[in-house]
Formats: structure tokens, sequence, C-alpha cells
């Protein structure tokens, strides 16, 4: 679908490019070797997790769960994803796109071990998807993303919720 038709679409259309208070998920898709799902937007060039604001009806999972597939054409259950940190810090995830649409988003971050489909990007928002180490992310990181992989690290060893 992409960002046209979406509710945060459908605000814009009203408010503009004001800044929007977003509740949102993004996804640390696990893969062989312990390299992690890095997407690239099309938009900016940044490379990051997919991720996505909620639409009127969603969990945070479920909108993960939607996102996930919509981005890159991963199917997931919502039970096989571990909520393992927030970040709403305004420092960290303020945002504004190069439209210059803004946005203070508050991200609840999954991890999935588990997952089927054939990884496709969607043309309009991922210009490119590739697994690459965990220790060794692509480069022109998303600066959320880089605190998101802080986050993951951090939580690891230990399985405490991390908040930022």
């Amino acid at each position: 679908m992409g960002h046209v038709g979406s509710y945060v679409w459908e605000l814009r259309q009203q408010v503009g490019s004001r800044e929007l208070l977003l509740p949102g998920a993004q996804v640390v898709v696990l893969g062989p070797d312990e390299t992690v799902l890095f997407q690239r937007r099309t938009d900016s060039g940044v490379w990051e997790f997919p991720a996505g604001a909620c639409e009127p009806g969603q969990s945070f999972a479920t909108a993960a769960v939607a996102e996930l597939f919509e981005e890159t054409g991963i199917r997931a259950d919502a039970t096989d994803l571990t909520a393992f940190a927030s970040l709403s810090e305004p420092q960290l995830h303020q945002l504004q796109y190069p439209n210059g649409d803004k946005v203070h988003a508050f991200a609840l971050c999954f991890a999935l071990k588990r997952w089927t489909g054939t990884i496709t990007p969607e043309e309009s928002e991922v210009s490119h998807i590739a697994f690459f180490p965990l220790a060794a992310p692509p480069e022109t990181l998303h600066p959320p993303t880089r605190e998101v992989i802080r986050l993951y690290l951090r939580y690891r060893p230990s399985g405490a919720f991390q908040a930022r």
C-alpha cells in the first residue's frame, strides 16, 4: 500500500507538515549467523529496520506484523514477536522527513526469529533490503535505528526490557 491512503496520510491532509505524535513499531528480523534485516528508504536513502505507525484498530504487535509484510513481504505471527524495548525520547525519535513532515514517534521495538515469505521491497518506500551482521550494520544508518541496535544489544544478555 505504501504511505498514500494510510491514517497518517489522511491526517497530513488536515494538518500539513505539523508535528504529529505517532505510536508505532520497529522489527529487528533475525537472520542466520548473527545477521539482521535492514531496509533502505527511498526518500532519504538511510538504512533502517522495518517500521511504521499504527493504524486505527491496531496494537503495536499487529502494526509490526502489517508493516513488516507491507515493506518487506515477510509474513510473521504476532505471537512470534518479542518486545525488547521502547523508543520515545524526543532527541532520539523526533523526526523530519525530506518532504518536511514532522513526527515524534513512540515505538515499541520487537525481535523476530520465526518468519516466512519471499523478501520483496515495497517499491514506493524501500529501495533495497539485505541482511547485515549486527556488529557491522550498513553505512548511512538512520539515527533511531542505531539506538535500537544499542537497546537490542543491552537486552540480549539479560532479557530485561529496555526503555529510552
